[in-house]
């Protein structure tokens, strides 16, 4: 998960993007010059930049006579950008709750991501599972009113759920985050 801006627009740029996705498995910057095409100077630039960010780091150093070839890993098989990098930009649920709103989906998303990435960071320090459950799926209305339809049907039996299973006084309980979103499918033609 990355947090900071300044790592955040590092890994955003796309020969960076690049040689993250190459770093997956340890690297020189002569081997992945080859790779990306760009002179071995520039990938050295661009290696020193993700180096400094946290996004790889140094896993061994080859003697080649008068020259130290130094080989780097990415820190993790891949990155999200927390919303939370973004912070000028980041949309607030709290704002304008409003079902019905693609912005107030997307602030509910971008919560998402910064609850669990947290959670995840702090799961892997402990060294511990977190608990979690996702459904994702999708499904094809015949009309507006179906989707409607469907969204209210959707509602009340979460909220029945929601109701059934909520214990307020529960000691030793754990709170847990419900988010369920509907949205048109992204496809190659939308």
């Amino acid at each position: 998960m990355i947090e900071d801006p300044a790592a955040a627009e590092a890994s955003l740029d796309p020969m960076r993007s690049k040689l993250l996705a190459q770093l997956v498995e340890p690297g020189s910057a002569t081997s992945l010059a080859a790779k990306v095409g760009l002179a071995r100077q520039k990938v050295n630039y661009h290696l020193r930049t993700l180096e400094r960010h946290g996004l790889v780091e140094l896993v061994e150093e080859r003697k080649k006579g008068n020259v130290t070839e130094r080989v780097m890993q990415a820190t993790a098989a891949s990155f999200v950008i927390s919303p939370t990098a973004l912070a000028s930009v980041q949309p607030d649920p709290a704002r304008s709750p409003d079902r019905l709103s693609a912005r107030w989906l997307l602030a509910l998303a971008a919560q998402l991501v910064r609850d669990v990435g947290s959670l995840v960071t702090g799961a892997t320090e402990a060294r511990k599972r977190v608990a979690t459950f996702a459904i994702d799926g999708e499904i094809r209305f015949a009309s507006a009113a179906d989707r409607a339809a469907f969204a209210e049907e959707l509602a009340g039996a979460v909220t029945s759920l929601v109701s059934k299973y909520h214990d307020e006084s529960a000691e030793g309980g754990r709170d847990h985050r419900l988010v369920v979103a509907v949205h048109p499918a992204v496809t190659k033609e939308h």
